[in-house]
């Protein structure tokens, strides 16, 4: 399972700020005004070689007739229940208050490990200020500005501290984790898989609420299936359970070597499949698309390629990506989507021997080199794969700081083309020869 950091608070205290600063993002909306934040956004953060998910939740209100700030409040608490670490973020401007003390009272009860942030420490006379939170019980004050950035760094060294090891894996099997939003499809394409009705199917969205395992051995494949509960749209969470359910499925994306998106064809892609497929390459995860219900759809000869040519430009540059056209209640391909996670999941492995690597790539850059630049040329004399739980190629050359993003992505197309990386994210560095 992976470890997941929980940004708690009431509203306009600057944790969608510090969102934004740990993953590197705009995502979150950041706004003076409380209550900008009404639902939870995810995203995947690094420190010192730690790779955690970071979940900026919406402002926490206490005993509100209000049903937006009850909800925010269900949401919070489920973050409590689900996150590794807590960052209770707090305001120095305005120092403690009767909403503070409130959310503190019931993260003194969480057993989790709590770490009080008090934000907008921009200059060194608001230090003394911070003194009043000791007042909660829950220990150590770290002052920080997310606006700027400063504290930022002490803290997380601390917060990495309290992450759990990752558990050994008790299999060696490949795992491939079935993830869409609701009622595309995915508890049925399991049934129909291992021929059994093993997760209740109804039409209703989000009938799903867990994450279950399933060893699948059939017709000479052997793998572990995970089916997900629906990642429904944001604004559509309602339910106490139903954010249980994305959280859970967040950890099972995380957990898998390959994930199968289930698209809804009648729908199309929407930007919630879009989110799901950046979070599986930003967690360099194979990758296989499956359109469900494509029996519903009329049909011409131009039809399936001009959809998949709409989802290809959607998901770019990352678009070297099996999609497999299926109906699951006609059983149409469904073995087909198994085939292309498999041969992902061998991509997603692969190794090239170096001389191979250098045999093809060395010609290909000596007839189109790197672009000079300040009148410098790069001279790649060497290419070699490193080690990882994806396909990492280092270029050697020497000055690897002139080399530009155009061709970096032109490095990476001719590596997908001579030796398929097909569902496979790609990291490609250069560095000092």
């Amino acid at each position: 399972m992976s470890n997941i950091v929980a940004i708690v608070g009431r509203p306009n205290v600057g944790k969608s700020t510090l969102y934004n600063r740990l993953t590197e993002s705009r995502k979150a909306i950041v706004d003076d005004y409380s209550g900008v934040t009404r639902d939870r956004h995810y995203g995947v953060a690094e420190w010192i070689g730690k790779t955690f998910t970071v979940v900026d939740t919406g402002g926490y209100v206490a005993h509100s007739e209000d049903l937006f700030e009850t909800a925010i409040r269900e949401q919070v608490m489920i973050a409590i229940e689900e996150a590794t670490v807590i960052i209770f973020m707090v305001d120095v401007t305005t120092g403690a208050t009767d909403l503070d003390d409130s959310i503190a009272d019931i993260l003194r009860r969480s057993n989790k490990p709590v770490f009080v942030v008090a934000n907008k420490v921009d200059n060194i006379q608001l230090l003394n200020d911070t003194h009043v939170f000791y007042s909660f019980g829950l220990g150590e004050i770290y002052p920080i500005s997310s606006m700027t950035g400063s504290g930022s760094g002490e803290l997380l060294d601390e917060v990495v501290k309290h992450f759990k090891e990752e558990e050994p894996d008790d299999t060696k099997l490949p795992k491939y984790a079935i993830v869409g939003r609701p009622n595309v499809g995915k508890s049925s394409l399991i049934n129909a898989l291992i021929g059994q009705q093993r997760n209740i199917v109804t039409p209703i969205a989000g009938t799903t609420r867990d994450s279950i395992h399933i060893h699948y051995n059939q017709y000479g494949h052997e793998f572990m299936l995970i089916d997900t509960a629906g990642l429904r749209k944001k604004t559509k969470v309602k339910e106490n359970i139903e954010f249980y359910s994305v959280m859970r499925t967040i950890k099972a994306l995380e957990e898998a070597d390959v994930i199968i998106l289930m698209i809804d064809a009648v729908e199309g892609i929407e930007s919630q499949d879009i989110n799901i497929f950046h979070l599986g390459e930003k967690n360099k995860k194979g990758i296989v698309i499956l359109i469900n219900k494509w029996d519903l759809i009329e049909k011409d000869h131009k039809t399936t390629k001009a959809f998949e040519e709409q989802i290809r430009n959607k998901i770019s540059p990352f678009s070297d990506v099996p999609i497999v056209f299926t109906s699951v209640t006609e059983k149409q391909r469904i073995f087909r989507a198994i085939e292309a996670a498999n041969e992902v999941y061998e991509n997603k492995n692969k190794k090239i021997p170096t001389s191979k690597l250098n045999e093809v790539m060395l010609p290909i850059i000596e007839s189109f080199p790197p672009p000079s630049l300040k009148g410098k040329y790069v001279k790649i004399k060497y290419i070699t794969q490193l080690n990882g739980s994806s396909p990492i190629f280092a270029f050697f050359c020497n000055l690897p700081q002139y080399i530009r993003e155009p061709y970096k992505r032109f490095l990476e197309n001719k590596l997908r083309e001579h030796f398929d990386f097909s569902g496979v994210p790609i990291q490609v560095y250069f560095r000092q020869k």
